[in-house]
């Protein structure tokens, strides 16, 4: 176990770092130096997908994970820097038993091990060894080597005679297979490119893990694996119609799924508090249902209608459930499905700023919060920096919601920003935050606060707006917004941030994006199909480290 953890240490700390690229796909694609290879950790989501798809959706994992790090505003660009724990390799070593053990149990053997053994209580080589091979193959997301599939089939062995059991013992080595650096680390491996002297490139399987990961937040299927074996990921025509295939399949939808839950700080939810005296309709349901909103608003409008991304902050049609009909305010008639609705025109619930789980998400427990729902638009959004607040910034006037002179947040915040070393952060901040201050801390409507009205006006970059519809078009217009959007798909997907020297790469990026009116899945394939997304350069010994 020991030697396995310090395997994990040395992948885990792996910098993604350097620059994009290569020739690009066209002569409008501007040309990258590409960036040193290196590894991410799987995310919960894709540890719990791969074990779905490779051993099927009943098995259950019975452990957790370590909290992701979010890192510039994604956790995909945290998880090319974590390491691990030694209680984090705990848990995940406690997984892979639990796993293993469900895969060899009656229950399970007869679908899911591949040969049939003629002695029950003793080892069987050959059989193990068909076993741990084929789910080598998906786990690591490549063919196992001799060498990598010797230790676990000697451990399945030595385990089945100790324990009078070859299923027993299997299971010992499945774990081992579990635990690998080669199935918790996305690693990148390159090699030398026989059509550019003295460059490298990425091999087939490395391409078909940095493409399924991106599309399908998974690891890649059989017919994926077996293009890179067959060098097909290599020729452009080749690759572009894998990605088409995976653009194309159901599987799409959970890989944008993960995008915007990842975009969209929606981990954030795991901590999310409300004063229950307060707020009586908060609860886990209701926050859980939210997110749930959003992600199939967002599938709905940009994968099955094939939307304008921007009209994610002005559509109307959405989906409820009669949890999150209560605090809407709208009937819904499905007691326990979802239920397609459409605001009218007249109502104030227009785009994803108005939905709970950014109103509910981005406020205080016990009060709504123009500042950091402003904040959150600056910096999710729009992708832009806002300072934190000095450390000795009295909030007092700001948190006392029942002062009888400042009853609004516009009235307190106006007199907060009244401090010199308040008013820079808040002036880029709360003009906006204050167009949404008709939704307080649990996001439902209202029109007064302490019986005072409401008034939602502000601006943004110098476009006013009068309430929350004007404010999701201001958004919806707003140029940063689209440019965001194009960049933190583009970090996602590589699981790093842009490197100075990439920026008429990035540039070109969010031409694309406006060319193909703002398609998220033409983004998609953008990105996919670019030379820069594989480009990779040598750092010494990057590369070595990454093959081991």
């Amino acid at each position: 176990m020991q030697q396995r953890f310090a395997a994990l240490v040395v992948f885990g700390v792996l910098p993604l770092l350097g620059v994009l690229i290569l020739a690009g796909c066209g002569p409008s694609e501007p040309q990258t130096s590409g960036t040193p290879v290196g590894a991410q950790r799987l995310s919960a989501g894709q540890y719990r997908q791969m074990v779905s798809d490779i051993f099927g959706a009943d098995i259950k994992l019975g452990g957790r994970f370590e909290p992701g790090m979010r890192k510039n505003g994604l956790l995909a660009v945290g998880g090319s820097a974590v390491a691990m724990s030694p209680s984090g390799f705990e848990q995940y070593d406690t997984m892979a038993r639990t796993i293993a053990a469900q895969v060899v149990d009656e229950k399970h053997r007869d679908a899911l091990i591949p040969c049939k053994t003629a002695e029950t209580k003793k080892a069987d080589r050959a059989c193990a060894t068909t076993v741990l091979t084929k789910y080598a193959r998906l786990l690591f997301r490549r063919p196992a080597t001799d060498r990598e599939i010797a230790g676990p089939v000697a451990m399945a062995g030595e385990a089945a005679e100790a324990k009078g059991d070859f299923y027993t013992g299997l299971a010992y080595g499945l774990a081992e297979l579990l635990d690998s650096p080669n199935f918790i680390f996305r690693k990148d491996v390159a090699e030398p490119d026989p059509s550019a002297s003295g460059k490298l490139r990425l091999t087939g399987y490395s391409k078909a893990s940095r493409l399924s990961f991106f599309l399908w937040n998974a690891g890649p299927d059989d017919e994926l694996l077996r293009a890179a074996g067959a060098g097909e990921l290599d020729k452009k025509s080749d690759l572009a119609k894998q990605v088409d295939r995976m653009l194309t399949s159901p599987r799409l939808e959970s890989g944008v799924r993960a995008f915007f839950t990842d975009f969209l700080d929606f981990d954030q939810f795991d901590s999310l508090a409300k004063d229950a005296a307060i707020y009586p309709v908060f609860g886990q349901k209701v926050a859980h249902d939210a997110q749930e909103q959003t992600l199939r608003t967002a599938v709905d409008l940009l994968v099955t209608q094939k939307g304008d991304y921007r009209d994610l902050f002005t559509t109307r049609k959405t989906f409820l459930t009669r949890n999150l009909g209560v605090v809407y305010q709208v009937p819904v008639a499905a007691e326990k499905e979802w239920e397609a609705h459409e605001f009218p025109m007249d109502d104030p619930h227009a785009g994803v700023l108005t939905q709970l789980s950014f109103t509910e998400l981005h406020a205080h427990p016990g009060r709504s919060s123009s500042t950091l729902r402003g904040k959150a638009v600056r910096e999710i959004l729009l992708c832009q920096t806002v300072p934190s607040p000095p450390a000795n910034v009295n909030f007092t006037v700001v948190q006392d919601t029942s002062n009888p002179e400042f009853k609004t947040a516009r009235d307190r915040l106006t007199a907060h920003r009244t401090e010199a070393t308040c008013a820079g952060c808040h002036k880029i901040m709360d003009p906006i935050g204050l167009g949404l201050e008709n939704f307080d801390g649990a996001g439902q409507f209202r029109t007064t606060e302490n019986g005072a009205p409401i008034n939602a006006s502000g601006e943004i970059d110098g476009v006013k707006f009068t309430d929350t519809a004007s404010l999701g078009r201001a958004i919806h217009d707003n140029p940063s917004a689209a440019a965001c959007l194009a960049n933190s798909l583009y970090r996602y997907a590589a699981g790093r941030d842009f490197d100075p020297s990439e920026r008429e790469w990035q540039k070109w990026l969010g031409q694309q994006f406006a060319k193909n009116g703002y398609r998220f899945p033409d983004l998609m394939k953008t990105i996919a199909t670019s030379d820069a997304f594989y480009a990779v350069r040598d750092a010494g010994n990057g590369v070595r480290e990454a093959q081991r």
